[in-house]
């Protein structure tokens, strides 16, 4: 697949400033057939964490029931109440964009080779047939602090090292509090999936830079897939996230407040099927670049999880065996274009 390895070796926003048109490997689209439902339409739903530890009985088991009802339907919902005050985001989503914003020079101490993940550019070669993705990116691991790369972190903007390294230590909040709160929604030990995931489980954050493009229709910033991971939470400072359910693509509404909280395959693997890990892709605009935020939060490595025993009975059967390490079967599958989830049926 040489040519993609040509493309991939070049940046989306370099190819927009010169004035060039998304290349063949890009083009992707070409006449969906799913119904769109725009933001202002869309109902994804909004759960107010803060509720959870309410002293009202009543709030806190409405909240409870709204959070498994979410997670059993659409398998992600927007937060709010999660602690994070909405001018730290601001800030996030600011040196995001100023990190973008950069000369390409600067951008490119952080360069990754076109077949490793970490670092600048963009995501590894996928298999041959499929297309690439509208946007660049960079990853980082975050936690645990030993795995980290410091060639990685940007020196550039002078903030960045000092925002992310605060908000990823936010986020490790809001996981814990999101982790025991699906737990008591399912009737389970409040602890039980922050077991599974394990003293030392993996965050790693994604910067995503979303050009606009001339031909929206023909190209996406990222394609159709479901998460590998436990679960991933979302900060966006535009439209352009869309969740598939019911055979239609609903875009999730910019809420400056709030952070999307979407399940990945392994949190349906430990609910035994209950919650969903939704199918979600990027779409591009003709008019607006976007900048968006994604942190990764995965069972420690070499840690087996599977169902919680408490989900498991007569009506409910085992649906999903014992894995370990699945994030990196889930890629192998991604770079095909594919879902991993049933290799992990039971």
């Amino acid at each position: 697949m040489a040519g993609a390895e040509v493309f991939l070796s070049k940046r989306v926003q370099e190819m927009i400033l010169n004035g060039e048109k998304p290349p063949a490997p890009y083009i992707c689209r070409d006449g969906d057939s799913i119904q769109e439902v725009s933001a202002p339409l869309s109902p994804v739903p909004i759960i107010d964490l803060s509720l959870l530890s309410s002293s009202t009985p009543y709030a806190k088991q409405e909240e409870l029931q709204k959070l498994r009802s979410a997670l059993s339907s659409w398998g992600c919902f927007q937060a709010i109440g999660h602690g994070i005050p909405t001018t730290f985001l601001d800030k996030i989503r600011q040196v995001t964009r100023e990190y973008f914003e950069q000369p390409m020079d600067e951008k490119k101490k952080q360069a990754k080779g076109v077949e490793e993940f970490e670092g600048y550019g963009a995501d590894p070669t996928p298999e041959e047939g499929q297309f690439l993705d509208w946007s660049d990116r960079l990853f980082l691991d975050v936690y645990p602090k030993d795995q980290r790369k410091p060639q990685f972190w940007p020196e550039r903007p002078e903030s960045f090292r000092g925002l992310i390294e605060e908000y990823s230590f936010k986020i490790k909040t809001v996981t814990e509090i999101t982790s025991k709160a699906m737990a008591k929604s399912l009737k389970l030990e409040e602890n039980c999936f922050l077991n599974q995931f394990g003293n030392q489980s993996q965050y790693q954050a994604r910067f995503n830079y979303y050009a606009h493009c001339q031909r929206p229709d023909l190209v996406l910033g990222l394609k159709p897939h479901s998460d590998g991971t436990g679960y991933t939470i979302v900060l966006q400072d535009e439209e352009g996230l869309q969740v598939l359910k019911d055979e239609q693509w609903f875009t999730v509404p910019k809420i400056s407040e709030a952070v999307l909280v979407l399940m990945g395959d392994q949190m349906e693997i430990m609910t035994n099927g209950i919650f969903k890990s939704p199918v979600h892709r990027v779409v591009t605009s003709a008019e607006k670049e976007r900048f968006s935020v994604v942190v990764f939060y995965a069972p420690e490595l070499n840690k087996e999880i599977g169902p919680e025993n408490g989900l498991i009975n007569e009506e409910c059967p085992r649906l999903f065996k014992n894995m370990k390490d699945y994030a990196n079967i889930h890629w192998e599958y991604y770079q095909k274009g594919q879902r991993a989830l049933h290799t992990a049926k039971g």
